[in-house]
């Protein structure tokens, strides 16, 4: 699982039935000294969304076979799933905002 920020949304003229109940989101992963940047050096990725993630807002992103496994037995065409929302980030060397 990673720490990343939204940057955006992905919008499909055509999805894949199970695809239905959620946004893709664009996420920028972040490394710990990029948590006061707006950004980070990391190529964004596209990740599902069911919880509301509004732009600008941090995120914990799981990955790969771990993103898919909340919708088992049924399963979702996904290789990245927001599976947090942050509020706060208490880390000792990051200065607050």
């Amino acid at each position: 699982m990673r720490i990343g920020r939204t940057i955006g949304s992905v919008t499909l003229t055509e999805a894949h039935q199970k695809m239905k109940g959620g946004l893709l989101r664009l996420v920028v992963p972040l490394r710990a000294e990029d948590l006061d940047n707006e950004d980070g050096p990391a190529e964004a990725l596209i990740a599902w969304d069911e919880l509301g993630a509004g732009n600008g807002q941090l995120v914990a992103v799981s990955e790969g076979g771990e993103a898919a496994q909340p919708f088992q037995p049924d399963g979702k065409p996904i290789d990245a799933y927001i599976s947090a929302l942050i509020d706060q980030i208490n880390h000792p060397n990051r200065t607050e905002s």
